[in-house]
């Protein structure tokens, strides 16, 4: 599952923006544009899915610093995308799901005020396409319907006011197969930002030897993950192995995994000039984050949306085109978005340019332009992506655009 597009109103400094992704993108602007935003938004829907959207808020402080500006009465999302699985309704062209977090008043608290799931049935005799419900709940009231559109209702005391009903589909008798299958698509999706990699921080330590492959959005599991990957997947290995090189030269060897206490196992990386093995707690700040974004886009069993916030940070210059390297062919399996204010990261792109979004704050807003059309196509070919961001040149498209 792919997003097709995407229309946000009231979250944060997303008034309301409309915004369509491809495989492989790239938001780009100043500190304090919003670009973050976005991310945080993608987090949201995800943990909405799993459930958990009630703690999330709570956590945030409730509905007013999540609001546009304090004051909207409301943050709405509506998700357009791609069909899950090629069995499921092939004559399908698309789902779309819209859910409305209604504000209680002036308070922090809110409730669902409206969620729907629909799926797009293209009439083979007919060129229009024609909609059908899936899930739909408006308030209180609460319709799903089986794989035969008979409609059910949903009886009121099995539903929670601040979580969506699709987070409560997840059990193996649920009315209609596909919503677990979407509900989890939603639920795998990444947000990695504010990674700690701080010499106190858990992704240093031995971590429980168990069977991991995705890499949590806190990054704390990277151990695990690398473990479990690099050991049993030789074309992960391989993929590792020949970025490390390229980044650090010959003297790297290799990374191992020794046994610690407890069934704890640690991370260590072998030198060839070097007796002795560094450790992840002796590793720089950036030879970490270069590992973790490593795993997450050599991964042969990624998630299905990745978003990643400044990949740059911490990383030499020198870096930045391997991880450029492993985002393309990443994007050929997973829908990848990067946010970043670095015109050096735009420049690593060489052969396969990323969509590119420059994101702009105008009046209290976060406004989002995709940068596409001839005359980009005429400016690459005699210059660089971050060339002409930092020439401003991106931005004077964007306002000819407007």
């Amino acid at each position: 599952m792919k997003i097709l597009n995407m229309d946000i109103k009231g979250f944060r400094s997303l008034k309301n923006i409309s915004w369509a992704p491809t495989d492989l993108n790239v938001i780009i602007g100043p500190n304090g544009t919003g670009k973050s935003n976005l991310l945080r938004m993608l987090e949201l829907i995800s943990i909405s899915a799993q459930g958990g959207l009630g703690k999330h808020i709570q956590k945030a402080g409730g509905m007013e610093p999540l609001v546009w500006d304090g004051i909207s009465d409301s943050i709405r999302f509506h998700v357009k995308s791609s069909n899950l699985l090629p069995f499921w309704f092939a004559d399908m062209n698309w789902l779309t799901y819209e859910v409305e977090l209604a504000r209680l008043g002036k308070s922090g608290a809110y409730s669902i005020g409206k969620e729907q799931l629909l799926y797009f049935h293209r009439q083979k005799s007919k060129i229009s396409v024609e909609p059908f419900a899936i899930l739909d709940r408006q308030k209180m009231t609460a319709r799903i319907f089986d794989e035969n559109r008979k409609e059910l209702i949903a009886p009121e005391e099995s539903m929670l006011e601040e979580e969506t009903l699709l987070s409560m589909t997840a059990g193996p008798f649920t009315i209609n197969r596909h919503l677990p299958i979407f509900r989890r698509q939603l639920a795998e999706w990444r947000v990695y930002h504010d990674i700690d990699v701080s010499l106190s921080a858990t992704l240093r330590q031995p971590a429980v030897a168990q069977l991991e492959k995705r890499v949590d959005p806190d990054g704390q599991n990277l151990i695990p993950v690398l473990h479990t990957l690099y050991t049993g997947d030789r074309d992960f290995k391989k993929d590792i192995d020949r970025a490390m090189r390229v980044a650090f030269g010959d003297n790297y060897d290799e990374l191992i995994f020794p046994p610690a206490a407890d069934q704890r196992i640690q991370l260590r990386v072998r030198w060839k000039s070097l007796q002795r093995e560094q450790t992840a707690a002796d590793l720089s700040e950036g030879t970490l984050r270069f590992l973790f974004l490593l795993t997450i886009l050599a991964s042969s069993s990624p998630a299905p949306v990745i978003a990643i916030d400044e990949p740059e940070t911490g990383l030499h210059p020198s870096m930045l085109p391997i991880i450029a390297e492993y985002a393309v062919d990443a994007a050929e399996r997973v829908q990848l978005i990067f946010t970043t204010h670095s015109p050096q990261f735009l420049d690593a792109f060489e052969d396969t340019k990323p969509t590119t979004t420059v994101a702009k704050w105008v009046n209290g807003e976060t406004i989002l332009n995709t940068l596409d059309g001839e005359r980009l196509e005429r400016w690459l070919k005699e210059y660089s992506l971050g060339s002409l961001y930092r020439s401003g040149e991106l931005e004077d498209m964007v306002e000819d655009a407007e």
